[in-house]
């Protein structure tokens, strides 16, 4: 009981500082999302390239969302990651999406503990939705993803040009470790 009590308060605080660190004015005004998102065309594995990391992402490897749009509109999302190496311990999350209406599908709030809904925008997706970027109007995290674990370094410059346009810092871009598919562990 004393451990299951722990590890809830641990998430319950993990989250509050997620969103409160969407509460922090935003250094360059509001982040405008992606102008339209098709949402059945995202849905599906992304590989995570690089991100500025929440706390739980800090030694993340090999880490990928998955996204499934449900019938009731919200998006069921699987975030999993191996903790240090490739071989390190399997996380898995598993928040709910919400798509907020007149965004174009490119605003959600992102569920890991109820009530509580992160900021959560898409700022860009590529014309063939091999890559995106996504943000938060605090600026405080961004992921670069892409539909597999590597990216050609143009669609990396795109992502990063995203992300600077954006008022993002890249200095505090971490570069996710990607085992190939062939070699991953099941």
């Amino acid at each position: 009981m004393g451990i299951v009590y722990c590890a809830r308060r641990w998430w319950a605080l993990c989250a509050l500082l997620f969103v409160l660190g969407g509460c922090a004015s935003a250094p360059h005004g509001p982040l405008p999302p992606a102008p339209t998102v098709d949402l059945p065309r995202f849905m599906g594995d992304w590989y995570v390239i690089a991100c500025i990391p929440t706390l739980l992402e800090r030694d993340a490897v090999d880490a990928v969302e998955s996204y499934r749009l449900d019938p009731d509109g919200t998006v069921a999302t699987t975030f999993h990651y191996r903790k240090g190496t490739s071989s390190g311990p399997l996380k898995v999350y598993h928040p709910r999406g919400f798509v907020r209406a007149g965004t174009g599908n490119a605003v959600w709030g992102m569920q890991f503990l109820w009530p509580i809904e992160a900021d959560y925008r898409i700022l860009a997706v590529s014309p063939s939705y091999e890559w995106t970027v996504i943000g938060r109007s605090a600026r405080d995290y961004a992921w670069i993803m892409a539909r597999q674990p590597e990216m050609s370094p143009a669609d990396y410059a795109a992502a990063e040009q995203v992300m600077t346009l954006a008022g993002y810092r890249l200095e505090n871009l971490r570069q996710i470790p990607q085992t190939p598919l062939a070699a991953r562990q099941p």
